[in-house]
This record gives C-alpha cells, structure tokens and sequence, in this order.
C-alpha cells in the first residue's frame, strides 16, 4: 500500500519514489506526496517521471494514478513526483477556511445538515439543508472563523485509527475534527476570510468561501 506522505509532510512538492506496480495507464508508488480527491478537497496536480497525472483516484486506502496512454514506466522504477505547490496552498487554506466555517455553522445552527462540500483552488463551498437563508448569519460566521485564524493557532493533524487511516486535526481550544485532507501548520496561514451565500432552493443553502 502506497505510504502517504502528504499527511506527514504537507508542504513537500517534489519526492523521488518508486513506481510499485503498473496496469496499462494506472500506476501506483511505494510513497506519494499526490493527493487523490477525497472528502471534497480536489486532487493535486502534476507528474509522475514526467507524464502529467490525468486523474488520481482513491482505491480503498489505496491511490491509483491514470497516466497518458502513451507512458512507458514499469514497475521498479525510480521516479520524481511533482506537484503544483501554488495550487496546493491555496487548497489546503481554502480546505482548513471552510472547516472553521463548518464547525462555526454546527454550533449556531442547531440541527443544520451539511449534504455537499467541495474544494478547488479558487473557492470552498458548503452546501446545507436548511430552510431559511443564511446570509444573515454570513457576517457572524466570518468574525469568528477570522478571529480564530487572526490568533495564529498551531493546527495539529494525526491519526485518530492508523490501522483503517483514519485521522483528525485539532485546535486547542476550538475544536477537534475528523478530516483526511491536507492541512496547514497554523491558522494564521488562512488569510483573509470572506463569504457569499447562494441559495439552491428547496431548502437547500450554500455558502461560498474565499481566502486573500
């Protein structure tokens, strides 16, 4: 099973690995720094021994990476494994940004239901089951998420269950969540918050978030 050190080492953006197996355009490595879309947070992207990663997938607890038809790597393979840091940062604090959101949201939302989330590198979004609007509350939810990432907190990110990769991150003080994305160092990394509410209709509410 391929090591997965994006958790371990978040901000690493170029690894020299070993290609485990191959199976015409899918390939796997001993360890990947490439995160696969899980959770909402969208894949990153790169390559793989030069050939850009069409589509990353998780498999279980497995990841398997789609190469262009036309790649020539075999299993044993030495390879250097790239990502776009740019695109990654700005997932990973558009990612933490709308978890403070979220956890802000459960506790003034007595009984709200999140149904969808998804995070690309230009905005975060939360949709919720709810049958008002939320823009009233868009303003409140903003200070607090700010004021949380203002105070520079250490982000804390681990295994809650090692054994099935189940894991968490931890603010003191705040709050402790279970999340298998990548996460920031600080919240001071965040940046400027802002959100825009969108309503979807049917009771169905959506907050969009924004990072500087």
């Amino acid at each position: 099973m391929t090591q997965k050190l994006f958790w371990s080492a978040p901000y690493l953006d170029i690894l020299s690995t070993t290609v485990s197996s191959v199976k015409d355009d899918l390939v796997t490595l001993q360890e990947t720094i490439f995160y696969a879309f899980s959770g909402g947070q969208e894949s990153d992207s790169g390559t793989i021994g030069g050939y850009p990663v069409v589509e990353a997938m998780k498999e279980g607890m497995e990841i398997l990476y789609r190469l262009p038809k036309e790649h020539e790597l075999k299993a044993g393979d030495k390879v250097e494994v790239k990502i776009d840091w740019d695109r990654r940062y700005r997932l990973m604090r558009l990612h933490f940004a709308a978890e403070l959101v979220l956890e802000l949201a459960y506790r003034k939302l007595e009984g709200v239901e999140k149904i969808g989330a998804h995070i690309s590198s230009d905005k975060a979004r939360l949709d919720f089951m709810w049958p008002e609007s939320l823009k009233p509350l868009l303003p409140e939810l903003a200070s607090l998420a700010q004021d949380i990432v203002d105070k520079d907190i250490e982000i804390t990110s681990a295994f809650s269950d090692e054994e099935n990769q189940l894991r968490y991150w931890e603010v003191p003080g705040f709050a402790t969540v279970p999340c298998g994305g990548t996460h920031l160092k600080s919240t001071g990394e965040v940046g400027r918050i802002s959100l825009k509410r969108n309503n979807l209709g049917k009771s169905k509410e959506r907050i969009d978030i924004y990072v500087d």
